[in-house]
């Protein structure tokens, strides 16, 4: 079994936005997530710790600016917090293993899938493509990619 972790070795290499958003709970500027318009099957991994988030499947277009799926690929990776900052009361979404920030998770999301919608910034998240699962370790969550 894999196990995923911080490592300060991980952090080290992080771009600064990369340390902003997932260190200093930030947010990138919507619309400018590299990972906003990908339609690639695949998962979405915690870019700390490399602990699967989100597949392909679970997103879809909100129009928020940011990265949005219906569900995390495996509920134990994500913990969700009560967030009171910035005048708001929001649930926060962190990686559990890598206690990344990720983003927020609302429930406006499409009614016949649950009705969530988890906000994510791209700069929390790598991207492993469908034809690279297998090698990077990640099989177990092939039966959970499906092309749109």
């Amino acid at each position: 079994m894999t196990t995923y972790q911080k490592s300060q070795e991980v952090i080290a290499g992080l771009t600064p936005e990369q340390y902003r958003v997932t260190q200093q709970n930030g947010t990138e500027r919507p619309g400018t997530g590299e990972l906003l318009d990908n339609k690639q099957p695949g998962i979405y991994v915690d870019v700390v710790s490399g602990e699967p988030l989100f597949a392909s499947s679970a997103k879809f277009e909100s129009g928020c600016g940011w990265p949005s799926f219906t569900k995390p690929i495996e509920a134990v990776n994500v913990n969700e917090i009560r967030d009171t900052t910035h005048g708001m009361t929001r649930i926060e979404v962190r990686s559990a293993h890598g206690d990344s920030h990720l983003g927020h998770v609302f429930n406006d999301g499409p009614q016949d899938q649950g009705g969530l919608r988890y906000c994510i910034n791209s700069a929390s998240l790598r991207f492993i493509p469908r034809d690279e699962m297998t090698s990077k370790g990640y099989v177990a969550y092939l039966d959970q990619i499906e092309d749109k």
